[in-house]
């Protein structure tokens, strides 16, 4: 299958270098057919001041012309897919692959009304620009032939949320890069006798940094090391709330490079996934749980139906708590302290799902999800 990856899409972000990546192990060619306009800003919905957002305006009205043009003298292909964050592109681009006759694949992957007013509640959803939002994104996934989340739970909630038919939106889970985070290659480093527990990503409400903090305020006097490594939306009360009441047993670091995550899993006893409490927080599996499977690592994450897509808590390493529940999540950590549960930490865990989440298995997924797409279209 020849596939035009069309677009502003960030290339940066794992989601789309491991479907890329995955389709062509599956056999697929790429034909790239972008324009770099969103690579360098980590959180897109933080995006500040009215000459940023007109900086990023312009570059689109510039490069959109030339895009158009590439594509229309793209060699021949069967699909065109368009990637996050792509709700103007497949605006713009439907009318062209129309005219060629070719379907329009959208990976929607993050929806901007729901992340912006329902999950980071930046917006009120009264609020004009909220409405204008989800009208847009409304338009943007009926513009595409079919469009695609990162997990079925998303997929039935975004149906919702956009007054879409049951069922028609697919999924492809984001998987993990296996040549930065794949076990048999990271080392196993001892940290003392304290155990340590690591915490990465962005600090937005759907990370549920709070949960955290307060679990390590209540395991304060006990061996037990947190770790965060992060920034973001919530950072600078976060900071506050620290510099108050300082923690001792907590390190924050601002960032660390994508290179340097597997060394920092590597030396942590339990890493974390996500306890945030919205609907996408229940709706979600991030980057960063994908990373700590495929590197074979103890995990503690909040429950959910879209983390039991992925993982099984009767499974040795997977832990589930009630989402935004410190008690729960420090009783978790204590459990790890016990022998019985430190052995886990000599053990390589997971392995039981690590073919199924590398950048072949997403390729897989996605190639599935196209033939079982373009035949309902083709009848």
């Amino acid at each position: 299958m020849n596939i035009v990856l069309w677009g502003t899409c960030d290339t940066n972000k794992p989601r789309i270098r491991i479907l890329r990546d995955g389709l062509r192990a599956h056999g697929a060619e790429i034909i790239e057919v972008h324009a770099p306009v969103w690579e360098g800003v980590e959180d897109k919905s933080s995006l500040g001041g009215m000459g940023e957002w007109a900086s990023r305006v312009l570059r689109l009205i510039v490069v959109y012309p030339r895009l158009i043009w590439r594509y229309l003298r793209a060699p021949a292909h069967d699909l065109v897919l368009v990637s996050y964050p792509g709700q103007l592109d497949v605006l713009i681009i439907r009318l062209f692959a129309w005219v060629r006759r070719k379907p329009v694949a959208f990976d929607w992957f993050i929806s901007i009304y729901d992340t912006v007013v329902n999950d980071r509640r930046i917006l009120d959803r009264r609020n004009p620009l909220a409405w204008m939002l989800w009208v847009s994104e409304w338009l943007a996934v009926r513009a595409a032939n079919f469009s695609f989340m990162d997990t079925a739970t998303h997929a039935r909630r975004m149906e919702d949320l956009f007054g879409m038919t049951p069922g028609s939106l697919g999924h492809v889970w984001v998987g993990a890069e296996a040549r930065f985070f794949q076990s048999g290659y990271i080392q196993r480093l001892r940290q003392g006798n304290r155990l340590s527990v690591l915490f990465y990503g962005q600090f937005i409400p759907l990370h549920g940094i709070d949960t955290i903090i307060e679990a390590a305020r209540l395991t304060r006097d006990e061996p037990i090391r947190w770790i965060l490594v992060g920034r973001g939306q919530e950072a600078p009360r976060i900071r506050d709330t620290l510099e108050r009441d300082p923690l001792p047993n907590l390190e924050w670091l601002d960032w660390v490079a994508y290179e340097q995550l597997p060394d920092k899993i590597a030396r942590a006893d339990i890493c974390l996934g996500i306890f945030g409490t919205s609907g996408k927080a229940s709706s979600v599996i991030p980057n960063k749980v994908f990373q700590i499977v495929a590197a074979g690592r103890p995990l503690i994450t909040r429950d959910s139906a879209a983390i039991r897509e992925l993982l099984d808590e009767a499974r040795p390493c997977t832990t589930l708590v009630e989402a935004g529940n410190a008690l729960a999540l420090a009783e978790a950590v204590r459990r790890h302290l016990s022998e019985g549960t430190r052995a886990q930490r000599r053990l390589r865990c997971h392995a039981h799902i690590a073919d199924q989440i590398d950048s072949t298995a997403i390729g897989r997924q996605f190639d599935a999800l196209v033939k079982a797409r373009l035949h309902l279209i083709t009848g």
